[in-house]
C-alpha cells in the first residue's frame, strides 16, 4: 500500500460533463452522494468550461455551497466557500473591434454549412470565452446527440477550428473543443489551467485533476497535462467513481 496522502494540501478536481455527470445531464442522486461522502476525506472542488447557471444546472441547487471552489468558464470566474474571489472578461483582455471581427467570421462561416439540423443561439459569449455551436445551443437532447454522431464523423468542429485558426492568427486565441455540439474560444492561458492559480495560492501540494476531453484539442487537455497536476481520463461518471475508490484505497484515505 502507497503511503497515505495528506489531505490537508490534496485537492481534486472534477470537469463536469462526462466527468461526475453525463453530458448535459444532471448529476445522479448516487454520484452526488459519493461526493458528499468524499468531501468529508478530502478538499474537492469543479471546474468546467461552462458558465455557473448551465454548471448549477447539472450539479443542483446550491453548488456553490455544496463544493469548496467552483470555477465556471474555466476558472475566470471564481468561487470559494459560496464567495466570488475572481472574475476576468474576454472583453476587457481583447477590445470589442477584435471580437466583432471574429464573431462575423464566425456567424459567415456556419451561414455557409448545411448540417443535419440547425436551430438557435450559434454564439455564446461569456466572461471569459465565447462559445461557439455549429448546430446551435436551443437543439434538443436528440438533436444534440445526432450532430455528436454527425461530428465524429465530418468533422464539422475540427475543420470550424482549422479556418479560425487559419484567419485569426494574430489574434492569440485558443480554441477547445468539448461536449457534444460546441467548442470554446479564449485567449491562449486561459485554458483549465487557469484555475490553478487559486488553489496554488491555497497552499495545496497535490492537485488530481479528473475529466473526460483529455486528448490534444480537447478541453481538459491542458490541465490534464499540466506538470502541477496528477491527470486522470475517465470514460464516464461511473468510471470516475471506479478511479476515486482505487486512488483513496491505493492511499489508504
Amino acid at each position: 500500500m502507497a503511503a497515505p496522502i495528506d489531505t490537508s494540501t490534496t485537492i481534486l478536481l472534477f470537469d463536469v460533463d462526462g466527468t461526475l455527470t453525463a453530458p448535459r445531464k444532471k448529476i445522479t442522486p448516487d454520484m452526488e452522494a459519493f461526493i458528499v461522502e468524499l468531501q468529508k476525506k478530502v478538499t474537492v472542488g469543479v471546474v468546467g468550461g461552462s458558465d455557473l447557471t448551465k454548471i448549477s444546472e447539472q450539479l443542483g441547487g446550491g453548488v456553490l455551497s455544496k463544493y469548496k471552489y467552483v470555477f465556471s468558464e474555466n476558472g475566470l470566474v471564481a468561487h470559494k466557500d459560496g464567495s466570488l474571489i475572481h472574475k476576468q472578461s474576454i472583453q476587457n483582455k481583447m477590445g470589442e473591434e477584435k471580437i466583432q471581427l471574429f464573431i462575423n467570421f464566425a456567424l459567415k462561416y456556419m451561414s455557409e454549412i448545411s448540417l443535419p439540423v440547425k436551430r438557435g443561439t450559434f454564439i455564446e459569449f461569456r466572461s471569459g470565452l465565447i462559445n461557439v455551436c455549429p448546430v446551435g445551443r436551443s437543439c434538443s437532447q436528440e438533436e444534440r446527440d445526432q450532430f455528436y454522431e454527425y461530428d465524429k464523423v465530418h468533422k464539422v468542429r475540427e475543420k470550424f477550428v482549422a479556418a479560425l485558426q487559419q484567419q485569426f492568427p494574430q489574434l492569440g486565441f485558443h480554441y477547445s473543443i468539448g461536449g457534444q455540439i460546441s467548442f470554446d474560444v479564449f485567449p491562449i492561458g486561459w485554458d483549465k489551467t487557469y484555475c490553478l492559480q487559486h488553489v496554488k495560492k491555497d497552499g495545496f501540494k497535490t492537485i488530481h485533476f479528473f475529466g473526460d476531453k483529455t486528448n490534444p484539442g480537447e478541453n481538459d487537455h491542458e490541465i490534464y497535462m499540466d506538470s502541477s497536476t496528477i491527470g486522470h481520463s475517465v470514460l464516464s461518471p461511473s468510471d470516475t467513481k471506479c478511479q476515486l475508490e482505487e486512488l483513496l484505497h491505493l492511499n489508504g484515505v
